[in-house]
């Protein structure tokens, strides 16, 4: 059978349900700030449950974000405290490997507001040298242009940790990144900058079936973490986050069905993003193990 890398699941609505209160537009890193210790034991959840490696709560860490809250100068300090709470966990776990995570610049789901290459790879790799003496893996996540990509690849190729892309597709069409481009045109961004990986991202898992199938043929080690979400609509007015809501029908066991349909397709990295938790990962680690598969 095959071997899997079981990833971990949502970090940022798993805070914001545990700190129990809304914290605004800075939402994990403010709960980071407001609740020691929390990152932490979400850590230690996902690692219990059977994750593989734990992914650093450092996606938000952004200038953009920081700047209006008056918090940029915090924006090593952030890091910093993200990736001893990851390392704290693995330790108490004794094992697993840890993610660096680096989301999109200016907003999730925004490809309209990808910054020109040059200054996305010069903050991406601002950020990657601070996660790479502390990290396995740089995991570029929830990337929703082509450009957006370059920069990002890029930035994180400063650095000799290993690179994953993983990019946010249409929720009604796999086959296509929320900016409309085909995820097919990767191919052209990986032959400028290779990655080490290719997945999809922070969609509806009823989309990640066709995105995987453009993924497939790019060569590379593939895989899916898809999102709780119902489908996430852009939002026409300012620059506002596009609307979005949790949905109720996606169960630890329903979503295990998904993802098995994945490793079907040939997906060998596999795991959840926002409202999959770990309930969701522990049901899916018995569902690989269960159908011999050995997750590693």
């Amino acid at each position: 059978m095959t071997e899997i890398t079981l990833l971990d699941g949502g970090m940022g609505q798993e805070l914001i349900a545990r700190a129990g209160a809304d914290p605004g537009p800075l939402w994990a890193t403010r709960v980071m700030l407001d609740h020691p210790g929390l990152v932490r034991a979400i850590h230690a959840d996902y690692f219990a449950a059977g994750a593989s490696l734990a992914t650093t709560n450092t996606y938000n860490i952004l200038h953009d974000r920081l700047l209006p809250h008056g918090l940029d100068a915090l924006y090593h300090a952030l890091h910093l405290r993200a990736l001893a709470e990851a390392h704290e966990a693995r330790a108490a776990a004794g094992r697993g490997r840890i993610a660096g995570s680096m989301g999109p610049l200016g907003e999730s789901y925004r490809p309209d507001l990808t910054p020109p290459i040059q200054v996305s790879a010069a903050l991406y790799a601002e950020k990657a040298r601070i996660l790479a003496a502390h990290v396995d893996v740089i995991l570029i996540e929830t990337i929703s242009s082509l450009d957006l990509a370059r920069g990002a690849l890029q930035g994180a190729r400063t650095t000799d940790r290993p690179v994953w892309l993983s990019v946010s597709v249409q929720d009604r069409d796999g086959t296509r990144l929320r900016s409309g481009e085909p995820v097919s045109a990767l191919a052209e961004v990986l032959a400028e900058t290779p990655a080490d990986a290719v997945l999809a991202n922070c969609s509806m898992p009823e989309a990640m079936a066709a995105a995987l199938a453009e993924l497939k043929p790019l060569g590379l080690p593939f895989g899916a973490y898809a999102n709780g979400f119902s489908e996430i609509t852009p939002h026409r007015h300012g620059t506002s986050a596009p609307d979005y809501c949790a949905r109720h029908d996606l169960s630890p066991e329903r979503y295990a069905d998904f993802a098995l349909g994945w490793v079907a397709q040939g997906a060998t990295l596999i795991g959840g993003c926002c409202e999959v938790g770990p309930a969701h990962i522990r049901h899916l680690h018995a569902r690989l193990t269960a159908e011999g598969h050995t997750v590693a």
